[in-house]
């Protein structure tokens, strides 16, 4: 990807970022801000709306509330933690003694850990040092830790050498976490290099068992992961929309409900 493409992914990150800090922006601020002009600016603002991520004002443009932004770990494991305990609880479920698989970065994947621990045998690739952090006391599972560009906000790392480390494993289960889950524009997040990594997870793995709360539904993001096929299970709660529900049915995909 040359330097170019790059710095306007990240001036579009960083937009983001900002109007969920401050929930509206002004063209002359950002302009003046990423020493661009107001036409990159604008361009930008145009792409922003196009994904759903923002809606247009004059002079400017103010957060989509329909809109997944990035938010630090400690935010969002806060947020629905009942409910994200339930799901995770149900994903531990389905990982069996001598599995191979992957936890992505997120707070209900990090859910998982308490009921990992009776587990023998497995193997567990994970970007989110938090998570290695908490399986590294148990004997009976072997960790390996991404190695590459940590973010902060997210206890996360990410980045080229993380994607080229997948490569070189095959895992039986993929669980990932979403900040977006919809029917059209499929799985999303707030930043570019974790969906970068995400969609390598997804090439190396057996099964893709994707794990959200409801509140997910219908949400879009800045960056595309995966589109909804290639995933084999959904395990949310009962409070998914009924059209989802139907729906993901339709395309062979298992849904299972954790009870609240």
């Amino acid at each position: 990807m040359n330097d170019l493409i790059m710095n306007t992914l990240q001036r579009r990150e960083k937009i983001i970022y900002l109007l969920g800090k401050e929930n509206t922006v002004s063209v002359n601020k950002l302009s003046k801000l990423f020493k661009v002009s107001t036409v990159t600016i604008r361009n930008d603002l145009r792409h922003l709306e196009q994904k759903g991520c923002i809606l247009r004002s004059y002079g400017g443009a103010m957060l989509n509330k329909a809109f997944a932004f990035d938010r630090p770990l400690q935010d969002k494991s806060r947020i629905n933690s009942t409910i994200k305990n339930k799901i995770a609880q149900k994903a531990a479920e389905m990982v069996k003694d001598g599995d191979r698989i992957i936890l992505d970065s997120g707070s209900t994947t990090a859910a998982m850990v308490p009921y990992l621990r009776e587990k023998q045998n497995l193997i567990v690739f994970t970007n989110a040092i938090n998570i290695a952090y908490d399986l590294s006391i148990n004997t009976d599972i072997e960790v390996i830790i991404a190695g590459g560009n940590i973010r902060k906000k997210a206890f996360s790392i990410s980045g080229p050498t993380v994607e080229q480390q997948l490569k070189m494993y095959h895992f039986n289960k993929l669980f990932l976490g979403v900040d977006g889950f919809d029917l059209s524009a499929g799985i999303t997040t707030p930043n570019f290099g974790e969906a970068s990594v995400n969609r390598v997870m997804c090439q190396v793995s057996g099964q893709i068992i994707a794990i959200t709360d409801s509140s997910k539904f219908g949400r879009k993001s800045f960056c595309m992961i995966e589109k909804i096929n290639p995933i084999e299970t959904l395990i949310t709660d009962s409070n998914i929309p009924k059209e989802y529900l139907t729906q993901l049915h339709t395309l062979g995909i298992n849904v299972v409900i954790a009870n609240l």
